[in-house]
């Protein structure tokens, strides 16, 4: 924050009323225990009055909002070995981005601590959670009201209404959001002068309009078109990483790359990148060479959308992650999945994040609602690949494409998930999955037909598909999957 914004920020906050829940005046009182539940208290009173931060500011006279300066030095504070800063931050759960900003207003010292709104749990410190009544800090299980009120709020507020930054100027908006990139991602014309440009950017809810040419830039507009995801320090860990390790495993890292443009500004060149990273192999026509893609494109850009798109941002220190093997490809996000893994093919997909999905699919950047994990599947199919593995890990939802093996080299649990994923391909066309149909899927000789036969029969086993007509024999019987 440069000295001139910080200084119209100190002004707006001393014009607040007097029982403000969301700051906090202070002169010289440096007591860590009790600024460490003040920064609890206004984390969770600026929740729920719809605040980005809640403010303490050293150096303003709490009676008559006055500027009086502060003797107070936060960065010179220790609270036994440990700088102030740091033990704050390690004693608030869950971690709470707090930003120190001093400078001078009319000669006198003034100091003020910027506290990240809750924004999923109520912040706690030293394991309590508190919050403000009117100009006390207060225990929040003291006010069951204003318990209640949180958690209802945390219960509809999507990640995509937050402000990444507060009060910035219009110039200063200019050179942090790439605003010619979503207009050419619509294809519509730039426009010719800045106010109408800031008016289709605040219809779009990428910026909201403050005061005096002063803006906010929400979430949404900051995670999409940021020129640098680093400048919106809670939003820098979700930029997109995209690492290659040497062998099958992550021993050896033979390189690591960050895209800290927003997800749409940045989106092609991320998935330009990956392709050219993965491997290739070098097909011979009848008079030219031409390398081809192990892995379909299209695959890998819908998987890198949905990882970007449906990730919970809500879950701090993680981002999206394209890992490269020597034999898998695996695209991991944030965020145990909303629906079952096994119904990705199927159902319509639930995002945390609507507003931001829908951009996206406006942009193009991503398929209408159900049809990229069919395109996903369609093409994996098309290049003889082994079913790609859906899976919940921990807290993440984890995608990985293999790369290309011999039937002969699928363990059972890769040809029954085949077999399923291919049985929902199918139904989701209209059509029936058969012997016939799988062996063509897997490479199967139509001699081998008692081989698909038993692959059919171990996924019916696992419940993941049932018949659905006789034929005069297993061979001429149709399958469907377990939910049709």
């Amino acid at each position: 924050m440069t000295s001139k914004s910080l200084s119209h920020l100190v002004e707006e906050l001393a014009g607040q009323p007097t029982e403000t829940e969301w700051v906090e005046f202070k002169e010289n009182n440096s007591d860590p225990y009790k600024i460490g539940e003040n920064c609890s208290a206004l984390a969770n009173a600026a929740a729920l009055h719809q605040k980005s931060s809640g403010f303490i500011v050293w150096g303003i006279r709490d009676s008559d909002h006055a500027i009086v300066g502060t003797s107070f030095r936060p960065r010179n504070e220790r609270v036994g070995a440990q700088e102030l800063e740091n033990w704050l931050v390690t004693l608030m759960e869950p971690r709470v981005d707090v930003k120190i900003h001093e400078t001078q207003i009319n000669d006198q010292p003034v100091v003020v601590f910027e506290i990240q709104a809750a924004t999923y749990l109520p912040i706690r410190f030293r394991g309590v959670e508190y919050i403000r009544i009117g100009s006390y800090t207060k225990k929040l299980a003291d006010h069951p009201e204003k318990e209640r009120a949180i958690w209802k709020l945390f219960d509809r507020k999507p990640f995509e209404d937050g402000v990444a930054a507060t009060d910035v100027s219009s110039e200063d908006l200019f050179s942090l959001l790439d605003y010619a990139g979503y207009f050419r991602l619509l294809k519509q014309p730039l426009p010719e002068n800045r106010a109408a440009i800031l008016t289709k950017l605040a219809a779009e809810k990428l910026i909201r309009r403050r005061a005096s040419d002063r803006y906010d830039i929400s979430n949404l507009g900051a995670i999409l078109f940021a020129k640098d995801l680093d400048t919106f320090n809670r939003l820098a860990r979700k930029a997109l990483r995209v690492i290659i390790y040497k062998g099958e495993n992550r021993v050896n890292t033979i390189r690591e790359e960050m895209f800290s443009l927003g997800y749409a500004a940045g989106f092609e060149r991320a998935v330009s990148v990956v392709n050219d990273l993965l491997p290739r192999d070098e097909q011979i026509g009848q008079a030219l060479r031409a390398e081809i893609g192990v892995y379909p494109e299209i695959a890998i850009r819908e998987l890198v959308a949905n990882a970007l798109i449906h990730q919970d941002f809500n879950i701090t220190g993680a981002g999206p992650i394209v890992e490269i093997f020597q034999n898998r490809l695996e695209i991991s996000n944030p965020g145990v999945p909303l629906i079952d893994t096994l119904r990705f093919i199927d159902e319509p997909p639930r995002s945390r994040n609507e507003a931001l999905a829908s951009l996206m699919r406006r942009m193009n950047i991503c398929e209408e609602r159900g049809s990229g994990i069919d395109k996903v599947i369609f093409s994996v199919e098309d290049y003889q690949l082994p079913a790609p593995d859906f899976r919940s890990s921990g807290s993440s939802t984890v995608a990985v494409l293999l790369g290309p093996r011999t039937f002969a080299l699928m363990d059972r649990e890769e040809r029954v998930r085949a077999c399923y994923q291919h049985a929902c391909l199918l139904y989701v066309s209209g059509k029936r999955m058969s012997n016939s149909t799988l062996r063509q899927r897997l490479g199967i000789k139509e001699s081998n037909y008692p081989m698909a036969s038993r692959i059919i029969s171990d996924t019916v086993k696992g419940k993941l598909i049932k018949p659905y007509a006789a034929g005069t024999g297993r061979r001429d019987s149709s399958y469907v999957p377990f939910w049709a």
